[in-house]
């Protein structure tokens, strides 16, 4: 576990400077291993894109009703 989370990010960023631009070719293979480990941990492809959007709409929903009735004087 990272105690000084803002070390070792001044230490990442200080790292990605000095390497500079990554060229498209590596990017691309680091972006393709990152998908198949998805794809291996089972988060990608998601089983059901709308799964649970029932709620979400409600949620939204009771949220814009609160911003106008807090917005009124």
């Amino acid at each position: 576990m990272v105690k000084n989370g803002h070390i070792l990010q001044e230490l990442e960023d200080s790292f990605a400077r000095s390497e500079g631009q990554i060229p498209q070719k590596k990017a691309f293979k680091i972006f393709s291993a990152m998908w198949e480990e998805a794809i291996g941990l089972g988060i990608i492809p998601f089983p059901d894109p709308l799964e649970g959007i029932e709620v979400d709409i409600k949620m939204v929903r009771i949220l814009n009703s609160c911003s106008k009735k807090s917005s009124v004087p």
